[in-house]
């Protein structure tokens, strides 16, 4: 029987094989994961389709293949340990089903202590490739992960305290022989270039390929929102300012709806979407992911805060579905509690026709409308968009209307009346 890659969903065309969980000759039940792979939205497991025995791995972990590849090949019978006791004498069928029993619940009480080591399927291929037990190492990530610096780092630790223990056990370094390093041959080192960082880097250069970039940039004055959500905290409600932005951009949208769009060439129009559904870029350890809030547009300031928070956790942790991944209709980068950012030129997530990036809050003296001068925390933002479906005079007015709302935040929840 072969087990191959199929069409997880949206498209997929390819995915790299990351980890496996078994090896040849083991003993798997059906909907026992086998395999994990890497597409360009998520990590997803291939389960075994019936029980069996694997009977070869056919495709090396690290390599990409594509929909339909065969990745191993499964003999499918039944457990061998219940047939050699149903054929002993004296073995009564309920004695078999304890036995049986009893061995499953400690293969899973092994899995589950196994899987409480917090690392990523690339993170742990490190860690076998080294000999690295994972329970050993302190993992230095959000909420104890183990990063691939961390088993780097444990393996350095171990390597030194082996080489001191040499140069003891040898009488000092007179018994050690060193060969001399080439002045001229270069330093570096190497990362590998696959997996999610790979897959992102197809789909920006497929962006880049194929819209025609052109990056407006505007600014914000949020003295009057920042003050606005000090006064909601105040009532007990706590709802960040990326919220406010979804929700401000969700209502330019609606008076902008050729950016909440879809060109398609081929049939020669373009579908302007009526969902609202907002990608919000998360930089996590593996990369970045985008997750979805769906429907922002029917969605509470406070709905669209849990749900940024919820799905921002989940990025991290790894832990989105596919659903929470896909149909977004525009995205959104939160680049400013990162730091240091005053400005870029944002890649649009293809196919999409926008992408908005809002930037560091700064403090800065303002001339006001009465020329008086005032400190006021003002925010940068950039927004990239399609030149087939938009011109710049649209999108200033779409961004304007947008520094509209959020500079007058109560302005924003009449709006919503």
């Amino acid at each position: 029987m072969e087990v191959k890659l199929h069409d997880i969903g949206e498209g997929m065309t390819e995915a790299v094989v990351l980890s496996y969980f078994v090896k040849k000759g083991d003993y798997v039940k059906a909907d026992q994961p086998l395999v994990e792979v890497q597409t360009d939205k998520m990590v997803a497991e291939i389960p075994a389709p019936a029980a069996g025995i694997i009977q070869d791995i056919l495709v090396p972990e690290g390599e990409t293949i594509s929909v339909g590849t065969t990745i191993l090949t499964l003999e499918a019978k039944s457990p061998p340990l219940v047939e050699t006791m149903s054929n002993q004498p004296n073995v009564t069928a309920e004695s078999v089903h304890l036995f049986a029993v009893k061995k499953e619940e400690t293969v899973c009480a092994k899995r589950m202590i196994e899987r409480r080591v917090l690392a990523s399927p690339y993170t742990r291929k490190i860690a076998r490739e080294h000999g690295v037990d994972l329970e050993q190492v302190v993992g230095t990530g959000r909420g104890g992960r183990i990063t691939d610096e961390d088993v780097y780092r444990f393996i350095e630790t171990n390597n030194a305290k082996q080489t001191n223990h040499s140069s003891v056990a040898g009488g000092g370094t007179e018994s050690q022989s060193f060969e001399k390093a080439d002045d001229n041959a270069p330093s570096f080192s190497v990362i590998p270039f696959r997996g999610r960082r790979k897959q992102i880097a197809k789909k920006m250069a497929q962006s880049l390929y194929t819209i025609p970039h052109c990056t407006h940039f505007e600014e914000a004055d949020v003295t009057e929102l920042i003050r606005f959500r000090e006064e909601l905290k105040q009532q007990n409600f706590h709802i960040s300012a990326t919220a406010f932005f979804i929700k401000a951009l969700s209502l330019a949208l609606k008076q902008f709806p050729i950016f909440n769009a879809r060109l398609d060439e081929e049939r020669e129009v373009i579908h302007l979407k009526q969902e609202h559904h907002i990608g919000i870029a998360v930089d996590t350890e593996e990369g970045l992911i985008v997750p979805v809030i769906k429907h922002v547009e029917s969605k509470s300031l406070r709905e669209i805060h849990e749900e940024a928070k919820r799905l921002t956790k989940k990025a991290q942790e790894n832990k989105l579905t596919l659903q929470e991944m896909t149909g977004s209709t525009f995205t959104v980068s939160n680049v400013g509690p990162l730091g240091g950012s005053i400005g870029a030129t944002p890649i649009i997530n293809y196919p999409e026709v926008a992408l908005m990036a809002f930037h560091k809050t700064k403090k800065r003296p303002v001339v006001m409308e009465n020329d008086e001068i005032a400190v006021r925390s003002m925010m940068n933002i950039s927004m990239s968009f399609d030149h087939r479906v938009a011109d710049g005079a649209t999108a200033v007015a779409f961004t304007n209307y947008f520094v509209r709302l959020i500079e007058n935040p109560k302005l924003m929840l009449m709006e919503l009346i």
